[in-house]
């Protein structure tokens, strides 16, 4: 039986190894914590959320929604078990983050072909068939182990987390529950804001004291991850028309329409934790504390986990590695998961995906598959290795890296013509797929 490492317990090595393990592969499961803790995590759990707890849109004619589809298709481990983990969140697939986790890691745990191994992994032994899935927070481990053949081309943007308030100390009298644009759904708890409270607020969050980050070369955002802070900086109107609209809801008794919206999402399946949406931040706790307690309905608001700021690393993928995520230099080492220039938990999932079966083939020596651009995962590899921008960014899905549909057509019927085409290149897959397990 063929042994591979996998280096990295987050959604794209867990996926990696299950995947793996399900073709009859032999797979050491290395992961550090919890012996050796990052800036980020909380636990040792595999697949632990370390941002946001929602996954994005279920839908399908979205493209954050179609890519779920693919992987769920495909038999994912990670899109089972957020399903089983679901919480109320209208349109996007939220989770119990801790329920998450620990079905991922029972998973793994009891998976006969999985070694789990709770350690550091400090060098790569470059003669065994491996994928690194170390993370976005891995950039000290890339320049150890592979200096030589990614050179200057690692790179880096910051990522933030949300602070989290317990909700037993939230005003529900100056909340209500509801959603954009859905009907009769409680998925997020709203705190009204008007004109005098939300200029108010921009300018605390605008003027707030900063923490300082070490070893942090200069400020690089990722754009689907800004800072609060940041975005108030760019104008004072910024958030009110982008994550506090108040829009598409209608308002309860006593509440009039609001000049701007805060929204609050569960983290857990009882709602007693909520996270503030889109409130990422590298403020301090303490200008943290003072910030949210001004706003209404958070005056005596408990923080049961504050906002923090870390560096994510990321290569150029077209740079180093092969189409099939290999190296260039060296096509038994793989790469998954953020540091290829992917950007989200499902992106990251469907590399880790992609990698394994990428490596069943290169071990079986047979050519990689070709992963079609009218798909999910051939439009996220499309765009990493044939971007033609000097300086790429981490990529979420969307609509534009798919191949376009050349009838003029209404926006709608398009989007309705590139799932439905999406949907056949996937069956297409899926049995080319299925026929090497």
């Amino acid at each position: 039986m063929n042994e591979i490492s996998v280096v990295g317990g987050g959604l794209a090595g867990s996926e990696a190894a299950y995947q793996l393990a399900k073709r009859g592969y032999r797979v050491k499961l290395y992961e550090q914590r919890p012996e050796k803790m990052t800036e980020a995590h909380e636990t040792g759990l595999f697949g632990e959320l370390v941002c946001s707890n929602s996954l994005k849109s279920m839908e399908i004619n979205n493209a954050h929604g179609l890519i779920k589809y693919e992987l769920y298709q495909y038999g994912s481990l990670i899109i089972k078990e957020a399903y089983e983990s679901r919480l109320k969140g209208g349109k996007a697939l939220v989770v119990d983050r801790s329920a998450f986790a620990k079905k991922i890691t029972e998973e793994l745990e009891k998976n006969s072909n999985i070694e789990i191994i709770r350690e550091e992994v400090i060098n790569i032994d470059r003669g065994k068939p491996t994928i690194i899935a170390t993370g976005p927070l891995s950039g000290k481990f890339l320049s150890n182990n592979f200096k030589d053949v990614i050179g200057n081309n690692n790179m880096y943007f910051y990522d933030a987390i949300s602070p989290v308030i317990i909700a037993e100390s939230i005003d529900f009298n100056k909340a209500f529950w509801g959603s954009r644009y859905i009907e009769n759904d409680d998925a997020y708890l709203n705190i009204p804001l008007n004109r005098k409270e939300y200029y108010n607020l921009v300018e605390m969050i605008k003027n707030a004291k900063k923490a300082h980050v070490h070893d942090f070369d200069k400020e690089l955002f990722f754009e689907g991850c800004l800072p609060v802070e940041e975005i108030a900086r760019r104008g004072d109107n910024t958030l009110r028309f982008g994550l506090m609209k108040p829009v598409g809801m209608d308002y309860p008794d006593g509440f009039e329409k609001p000049y701007a919206i805060i929204q609050l999402r569960r983290e857990d399946e009882e709602g007693k934790l909520l996270n503030i949406v889109g409130f990422q931040t590298r403020m301090t706790y303490a200008e943290q504390k003072r910030i949210i307690r001004s706003i209404p309905a958070l005056k005596n608001a408990e923080i049961a986990r504050y906002g923090s700021m870390h560096r994510n690393a990321y290569i150029i993928a077209k740079e180093v590695l092969n189409y099939n995520l290999s190296l260039k230099k060296n096509p038994d080492i793989f790469f998954a998961g953020q540091i290829t220039g992917v950007e989200g938990y499902i992106e990251s999932t469907m590399s880790g995906f992609i990698a394994a079966v990428q490596m069943d083939r290169h071990i079986r020596r047979e050519a990689p598959l070709e992963f079609s651009k009218n798909t999910p995962s051939g439009a996220l590899l499309h765009y990493l290795f044939f971007n033609v921008a000097k300086n790429v960014q981490p990529m979420n899905i969307n609509f534009g890296l798919f191949s376009p549909i050349e009838e003029k057509l209404r926006k709608k019927e398009k989007r309705e013509k590139m799932v439905e085409r999406a949907k056949r290149w996937i069956e297409i897959q899926k049995e080319e797929i299925l026929r090497d397990m």
